[in-house]
């Protein structure tokens, strides 16, 4: 049953055919295309206000669709928000007005928008840490140090602390925005959980030496409070949690008290099981829905929503065609009103579209960052940092029409 207010980019009959089944058409439709907001049936005075403003509206035994651009949806949202007094029927109004301005905001505009930025404001959100003010107005590049023997891109190239700094110092003479430690394989397969004291010793001088000499923000990839307490203490600025703050319940108080950076992904179970976890019924809505939890799991602990970047999750409890959907329809996460982090680079989606192994997939990365620039993403993560900026340079370009252009 449709409960809420969620929007979606029909831009396939495939995509078209789920919506009206979703609402429970009799006769699913395949030719919808454009925008449209999945509404329940009641109260029915949203339903009919929506149709007095000249939106189509197809109704299911379990839900609504009502059609129309981005633009119209919020004109719509407003208007009907201005006429209920108070009750369900405001709530959802204002809530379909927010979702589609967030999404809005970032047409003809590129990377992050001002620290201020909110939904509703037209403007994209901003990312805010404790010390550095990012880099708004193109797309950033967050380069990866993997500080393990069995990384699945790099094979354990940079496991050596001295190598993982000299990476990282790379990294940023190639133009890095943000350098991701991380002393824990995450991969699909075959990666084992270490204890924190192994994850510590790998990532504590890593930390430590890139932040007094890279002049970037550094982030640090775990699951676990204590190494990102001993990270934030080095001088990291970014705590990239792939469980959502569901592994450590100490975590989320520990980045509202240190005020720090938060990327929460999407993923379900752990990097052991996730892969079993695979099954979905309508991938978007279910993945907009457990970040929408997750986003509000991390407010209640007190971080700031200002200081949340959402990432979907590419490759984690999702089958290859499973991302490449995700990627295509990654406009619609942008209602939830945060940043978005895409985290494609030498994933396993792109081995199979090219059938080449992690060290040789550069040229599907710079595919898959392109797409995923001009989907709305404002940060990247990659291995392959000045080839990546070029690539989203060039998808900023054409996400404004040539406005970024030097």
């Amino acid at each position: 049953m449709v409960v809420r207010v969620r929007l979606l980019e029909l831009q396939t009959e495939a995509d078209s055919l789920l919506a009206t089944r979703g609402i429970g058409r009799a006769a699913p439709d395949p030719n919808l295309r454009g925008w449209g907001a999945l509404l329940p049936l009641e109260p029915a005075a949203l339903l009919e206000g929506c149709k007095q403003a000249g939106l189509p509206v197809l109704r299911g035994a379990t839900g609504a669709l009502a059609m129309g651009s981005l633009a119209q949806l919020w004109a719509v949202g407003r208007s009907l928000a201005d006429g209920f007094e108070k009750g369900a029927g405001k709530a959802l109004a204002v809530e379909l007005m927010l979702r589609a301005a967030a999404i809005e905001s970032n047409s003809g505009k590129a990377g992050l928008g001002h620290a201020s930025g909110r939904m509703g404001d037209h403007e994209p959100p901003g990312w805010v840490l404790p010390r550095r003010a990012l880099t708004i107005g193109r797309t950033l590049v967050m380069g990866i140090i993997n500080v393990t023997p069995d990384s699945f891109s790099d094979g354990g190239r940079t496991f050596d602390a001295s190598a993982a700094v000299e990476r990282g110092l790379q990294l940023a003479a190639e133009g890095v925005d943000i350098i991701d430690v991380g002393g824990e394989s995450t991969r699909p397969s075959g990666a084992q959980p270490v204890s924190m004291q192994e994850e510590l010793a790998r990532i504590g001088p890593v930390v430590q030496r890139l932040a007094r000499q890279a002049n970037v923000p550094i982030s640090i990839d775990t699951m676990k409070s204590e190494v990102a307490r001993v990270a934030l203490d080095a001088g990291a600025e970014i705590v990239n949690d792939v469980s959502a703050l569901a592994a450590d319940p100490a975590m989320g108080a520990l980045v509202a008290e240190r005020s720090a950076g938060l990327v929460l992904m999407h993923m379900r179970g752990t990097p052991q099981t996730m892969q079993t976890h695979a099954e979905y019924r309508d991938l978007l809505g279910e993945v907009i829905d457990e970040l929408a939890a997750a986003l509000a799991r991390a407010q209640q602990s007190g971080i700031a929503a200002e200081r949340i970047c959402l990432d979907p999750g590419y490759g984690f409890a999702k089958e290859a065609q499973q991302s490449y959907q995700l990627l295509r329809r990654q406009r619609e996460l942008l209602q939830l009103g945060r940043p978005l982090l895409a985290g494609v680079s030498r994933k396993s989606f792109i081995g199979r579209a090219v059938g080449q192994g992690p060290s040789e997939r550069l040229h599907g990365t710079l595919s898959a960052v392109a797409l995923a620039v001009a989907n709305g993403a404002a940060i990247v993560r990659v291995h392959d940092v000045s080839a990546a900026r070029d690539a989203a340079l060039v998808a900023d370009a054409l996400r404004t029409d040539g406005a970024s252009l030097p």
